[in-house]
Formats: structure tokens, C-alpha cells, sequence
């Protein structure tokens, strides 16, 4: 028997099962039917209005991009400083590095040993050969030359005797008193005697040589360095510093260096006469001495691939000083009539040199051009350019090929004045 909690929740207290009746559904709301369609809509509109949007940005862009392109593509001029190409003589030089050497360096020794009792010269005074400079203490000396001329007086009085006693001999043996090897040994003594005497005046002559040393003199012209012993030392001839060193700076020579391949050119100008030589300072801007060319290296330096020449300077001014490096400035000729134009108007592309010349139409032309050499702030053109040319030496990085530009004459000559070009004949003119 069950429980009446364990009876069907579904039964009535009757006994008598209930029947559920059956859920019917709510009403639907018209206002949340229609929702989602409003919400697509408004989504609709705003993708709308952004791709107006968009296409009226996009419009705006292109418009302004065109406006720039025109506005770039639209041609203007390009103002540019220009100067005619000149026709004139210019002086041509070869340059090379070079150091000043004196003529003569002397070091000065002495040739004995002894004292130096005094000094005669001052440190950088200028000396003439056979000027004296310092004395050792002739004392020593002078004693040994006065014993050589003491054992000469014996040596000369004893064959005085010998050559008495040979002629007592010679007439004892013609008496028959004395045997013939009695007058041959007085002979021979008379012999020994006279070898004696040569041996002493000889040994004379070299003590006063000795002695004649105490004085030591300046065997060159030249110029007194530093003095290397003082008053009072002990001075040997071995000695490896010596006492001075003296150098012949008037004249002097410098030594530079050119390439191979100039040579055959410097030995046909030098052919012709002298060739004068510049010296520069360092930096060379400094114009310090001329000369001219003495002689070349009789050989090629093969590491290097160059060759030493000599030159000669007067140097009255002392402007040059031994081992001094200096530019040497080496004259060859005078080109007549060259084409020059400023260096500064010169560019470099991947075709080589080239400088923009500007035509009659106010438009800029690239002209490739070949430079010979440089000399100063100008260059001469071997070909590419004519007399008369207007070439921009102002502005040229702002141009290109048929670019429109308005010329003006530029207050930059590049060394070669705006007037009529003046000749140069000689090496003393520069352009």
C-alpha cells in the first residue's frame, strides 16, 4: 500500500487523474517584430554614407595631386652665373715633393789628440774656407818637432866626421897604409848618415804637419751649426761626433721627385735651355725661392714609379734650409692660345667630365669635355669647348639636360677675370 506521498502529483485527492491543459502562446509584440529590420537598415545607411564620403575624399586627393604634377610639370627658369671661355697663353708647370739639401755638409774633426785651449767661431756664424775654428794645445807638439830637428843636427854632424874620416882613408889607402875594406866601411858610413838625415827631415815634416793641425779651419763656405765640444775637452781623432758641422747653404739644392711619365718632356725641353724651378712652402702658397734645373737621376725608382731631379737656388734670403720639404714648381714651356675655363666649372658624371654650356635659347646643354692640365684656379681644355662659350660656372647643380635658364655674369672668376685674357710668356706671369 502506498504512501499519499508517493501518489501522482497529477491525480486529485479524488483519486480521479487531472488533465493538463495545454500552454498557449503569448501574443507577439509588433514593436519586436519589426526591431531587427530597423537595425539592418541603419546599418545600410551608414555603409552609405561612408562610401559618399570616401569617394568625395578620394575626388579631393586626385584633384590636389593633378593640381601638383601641373603645377611641377609647368617649366621655370633657373637662374645661373656663367662666363665665357677664354683663349689665352698659359704657363705649364710640373709639380713634385722635394727636400732642400745642402751642396756640402761637413762635419769637422780633429785630426790629433789633444786640448781645445780656445774657439774661435760663433754657432750659426757664417765661415770662408780656411778660416780657423778652434786650437788644440800645440805644446806637445811643438816638442817633438823640436827633437826631430835636434837628432838632425847629430845626425848631421856625424856625417860630417864620416865623410872627414873617408877622406883621410881615401888617401892613407892611396899610400898603401890602409887595406881597400877599411875605405869601403867609411864609405858605407857616410851612406848610413845621409839615410839618417832624409829620416829626420822627414820625421821634421811630419811634426810641423802634427803641429799645423793644433789649428783647426773650415775646409768649405758655409754656415756653422751648433757647436758639439766646448773649450777645455779632451779631443782624439777617433772621436765619431766631431766638433762642428758646417753646411753650404749658398747656393743649395733641392731634390724632388716627377713621374715617368713627364720625363720625356723635362729632356727635350731641357734640350732647348735652362728650366727654371719654383720652390713652394708646404702648403703651397708660399713662393719661397727660383732656380733652376741642374741635372736628372741617371736612374728610374721602379717601387715608386718616379724620378730625381736636382735643382740649384742662389738662397740669398736663407729662405731654404737643409732637409726642409718644400713643392718644386718645374717650368716646362708656355702653352699659346690655350682654351681655359675655371676649374669650379668642371663636373664629374659617370661619362666623365662635362660642363653645362648655355645656348642662345637660354637652355642648358651638357658638353662633355677633356681637361689637359691645371694650373692655379684654371683649367686647360683640350677638347669639348670654344672660345666664347658660356659656361655656368653658378647653379650647375641645379640643372639637367635642355633645363631653361635665365644667365647672368658670375661675380666667381675662378681666377680669370671678366676683361680681355692678358697673355703669359714667361714663368714669372701667372694666369
Amino acid at each position: 500500500m502506498s504512501s499519499p506521498s508517493s501518489l501522482d502529483l497529477n491525480s486529485t485527492s479524488s483519486g480521479v487523474p487531472r488533465t493538463e491543459t495545454p500552454r498557449q502562446p503569448a501574443p507577439k509584440d509588433p514593436l519586436r517584430q519589426d526591431a531587427p529590420k530597423r537595425n539592418r537598415y541603419w546599418v545600410w545607411v551608414m555603409l552609405l554614407v561612408l562610401l559618399v564620403l570616401g569617394m568625395v575624399v578620394y575626388r579631393m586627393h586626385t584633384s590636389s595631386v593633378a593640381a601638383s604634377k601641373s603645377k611641377d610639370s609647368t617649366p621655370s627658369t633657373i637662374s645661373v652665373g656663367v662666363i665665357p671661355v677664354q683663349k689665352r697663353d698659359v704657363p705649364y708647370y710640373v709639380t713634385g715633393l722635394g727636400s732642400v739639401t745642402a751642396f756640402n755638409t761637413v762635419t769637422v774633426h780633429s785630426r790629433i789628440d789633444g786640448q781645445i785651449m780656445k774657439i774661435y767661431f760663433q754657432e750659426g756664424q757664417f765661415v770662408k774656407a780656411g778660416d780657423i775654428l778652434a786650437e788644440i794645445d800645440p805644446r806637445p807638439y811643438q816638442v817633438a818637432l823640436d827633437q826631430a830637428q835636434g837628432q838632425l843636427a847629430k845626425d848631421a854632424a856625424s856625417q860630417n866626421d864620416a865623410k872627414v874620416n873617408l877622406s883621410r882613408y881615401q888617401q892613407l889607402w892611396q899610400a898603401g897604409v890602409v887595406a881597400r875594406q877599411q875605405l869601403d866601411s867609411q864609405q858605407a858610413t857616410v851612406g848610413q848618415f845621409d839615410g839618417s838625415i832624409q829620416s829626420d827631415k822627414a820625421q821634421i815634416d811630419n811634426e810641423k804637419l802634427q803641429l799645423s793641425y793644433c789649428r783647426i779651419t773650415s775646409p768649405i763656405n758655409g754656415r756653422v751649426g751648433l757647436r758639439l765640444v766646448d773649450s777645455g775637452n779632451i779631443v782624439h781623432a777617433a772621436d765619431t761626433n766631431g766638433i762642428l758641422v758646417i753646411t753650404q747653404v749658398q747656393p743649395i739644392s733641392v731634390i724632388f721627385t716627377l713621374p715617368e711619365d713627364t720625363l720625356p718632356q723635362v729632356v727635350a725641353e731641357m734640350k732647348k735651355g735652362s728650366l727654371a724651378v719654383e720652390a713652394y712652402s708646404r702648403d703651397n702658397n708660399t713662393k719661397l725661392a727660383e732656380g733652376k734645373l741642374l741635372t736628372i737621376d741617371n736612374q728610374i725608382d721602379q717601387t715608386t714609379g718616379t724620378v730625381k731631379l736636382k735643382a740649384q737656388f742662389d738662397n740669398h734670403d736663407q729662405s731654404l734650409w737643409p732637409n726642409q720639404f718644400v713643392n718644386a714648381r718645374l717650368f716646362l714651356n708656355v702653352r699659346k692660345d690655350a682654351i681655359v675655363i675655371p676649374t669650379a666649372a668642371i663636373q664629374n658624371g659617370a661619362q666623365g667630365a662635362f660642363a653645362y654650356v648655355v645656348d642662345s635659347d637660354n637652355k642648358a646643354q651638357v658638353r662633355s669635355i677633356q681637361a689637359d692640365f691645371a694650373e692655379g684656379n684654371i683649367s686647360v681644355i683640350r677638347q669639348g669647348l670654344n672660345p666664347g662659350d658660356q659656361i655656368v660656372i653658378d647653379g650647375a647643380d641645379k640643372l639637367q639636360e635642355g633645363a631653361e635658364v635665365t644667365p647672368h655674369q658670375s661675380a666667381i672668376t675662378g681666377g680669370m677675370g671678366l676683361g680681355a685674357p692678358a697673355a703669359n710668356s714667361s714663368p714669372d706671369q701667372h694666369p
